[in-house]
């Protein structure tokens, strides 16, 4: 099939029922709500269930209950409903109950914005919910990108047994851009869904979905099994990209849609003969540690964000503190530019060449 002209938010969903995703769980917030009015109109048509929660707390308890009977279920919202949906979350990740959450992330703290933003970064990778859990994270850059996310995530939850979340900030969900659903992709042997609570006509004993142990020492072994998960998934699920940073002075660090806006700074500060480059984190959990070990000619870095720089404190521990790490950013649903970025960079780079301190 020849690409097709979706906006973000129903690519989402598309993308969502391809991966066989037929349970959505979920209430209107902007800039994400014509995801649900998507699916609403589209998960019928397959046989799937859509169901407007009364609200964000709801919406991930039926999505604990939907999970936990094994079949493939997801929700979305905007920043201040995904943070109601934090407690649900770790009761998620707590019963290993696989599923899929999606932010379209809009300025804050509390209400804030309608505007987009990266702001979530810290309740994203870090665990909004209680608890020593983990959840993967994917931040897409581009609406093919957020097909392509959307169906891995789907699979990542079912091989681990864990929540998997994606964000985007709302520019991704609101703009239009050609997609292609039957492009190639990455193929998973998935495990059978035994553990899965559902009708078994009393030929097994009863699966049992809990995240309550009342016993530490019960809870202990939980805990270190889903550590040992957890390092597996570090091991196996890092993605990057490395762009131009093979003579680098000046390496920037971004995600999402802002890493686009950093390409087209890199475009103009390499004509003007700056060494430019970045590494552009497609999993912000795990973060690509890696990847800052690949760029020996560094002498700074600089990290770009519509926040007031939640990932800088990822990226000095990914170098290991060897680097100087610089920071450019805008909050509150303000969005960068490419000229406020060189210009950034410039400053930075004039003071490598004159000798200054940082």
């Amino acid at each position: 099939m020849a690409k097709i002209l979706m906006k973000g938010n129903e690519a989402f969903g598309r993308a969502a029922i391809e991966a066989g995703c037929h349970y959505f769980f979920g209430y209107p917030i902007t800039p994400q709500s014509e995801l649900p009015e998507y699916l609403s109109r589209e998960l019928p048509k397959v046989g799937g269930a859509f169901v407007q929660a009364e609200s964000e707390v709801a919406a991930i308890n039926m999505v604990y209950g939907a999970g936990g009977s094994g079949v493939r279920v997801m929700t979305s919202s905007s920043s201040p409903g995904v943070a109601l949906k934090q407690e649900g979350i770790t009761y998620c990740a707590g019963a290993e109950v696989p599923c899929v959450v999606l932010n379209i992330m809009r300025g804050g703290p509390g209400l804030g914005t309608i505007q987009p933003s990266q702001a979530d970064y810290y309740m994203s990778t870090k665990g909004g919910g209680n608890g020593d859990y983990r959840t993967p994270v994917y931040a897409p850059a581009s609406v093919q990108e957020a097909v392509d996310m959307i169906i891995e995530a789907f699979d990542v939850a079912d091989q681990y047994r864990t929540p998997v979340m994606v964000v985007a900030d709302g520019m991704i969900g609101q703009m239009m851009e050609p997609v292609d659903f039957e492009k190639e992709r990455k193929h998973r042997d998935l495990p059978e869904k035994d553990w899965a609570s559902c009708g078994h006509d009393n030929k097994r004993k009863p699966n049992i979905i809990n995240s309550l142990y009342l016993q530490s020492e019960e809870l202990e072994q939980h805990n270190l099994k889903l550590e040992k998960k957890y390092k597996t998934i570090e091991e196996n699920e890092v993605q990057y990209e490395m762009y131009k940073t093979e003579d680098a002075d000046l390496v920037f660090v971004a995600y999402g849609t802002v890493s686009r806006i950093v390409k087209t700074a890199i475009e103009g500060l390499r004509k003007e003969g700056y060494k430019v480059g970045l590494i552009r984190p497609k999993t912000l959990w795990p973060f690509p540690n890696e990847a800052f070990k690949q760029i020996p000619n560094a002498k700074d870095l600089l990290v770009v964000e519509m926040s007031l720089g939640q990932m800088i404190d990822d990226v000095k521990l990914a170098c290991e503190c060897k680097l100087p790490v610089h920071f450019y950013g805008r909050s509150g649903g303000m969005i960068p530019t490419p000229a406020a970025i060189a210009e950034k960079a410039k400053e930075i780079l004039g003071e490598v060449a004159l000798g200054g301190v940082k």
